[in-house]
């Protein structure tokens, strides 16, 4: 966990796992005001850990920051960094919304894990930290249901 961002404006290596990414945050330059900030990871790719089959999903991540904000290079260096690590869906997506609380300690914060299927199943995996202040327009993550998404 860093204040300053390190990775922005420099060439950086793809970290080999999450333990290994390196998250930044940078101040948040309107702390006294409620907002909800969004990244939509479209393609978000882990591994099976029983199969070792890649595993595909869209992410969505909404929060109200307080003080800080995540740097969004190193924000897409983590989420890559799932590319050869297996772990079950519930796992990837609590534990990205984790780090981030964490890392951020935002006012509020949600991910959706919006999995496609594996064995004819699709698994969606929502985790927040709480309620959103009322004063914030949370949209809906504007992922529909499993219909064949596309």
């Amino acid at each position: 966990m860093t204040q300053h961002a390190r990775q922005l404006g420099q060439p950086t290596a793809q970290p080999r796992s999450p333990e290994e990414a390196q998250l930044d945050r940078v101040p948040n330059p309107h702390p006294d005001t409620d907002y909800c900030a969004r990244f939509t990871a479209p393609e978000f790719t882990s591994l099976c850990p029983v199969t070792g089959q890649p595993d595909f999903a869209i992410l969505v991540i909404d929060y109200v920051p307080d003080r800080w904000l995540v740097e969004s290079k190193s924000l897409k260096l983590y989420l890559h960094s799932f590319r050869d690590h297996g772990a079950f869906h519930e796992d990837c997506t609590v534990g990205i919304g984790r780090r981030l609380t964490t890392l951020l300690e935002p006012r509020y914060l949600r991910i959706g894990g919006y999995w496609y299927p594996r064995g004819g199943i699709p698994i969606d995996v929502f985790w927040q930290t709480g309620t959103p202040p009322a004063s914030v327009w949370l949209p809906d993550q504007g992922v529909p249901p499993y219909r064949a998404r596309g």
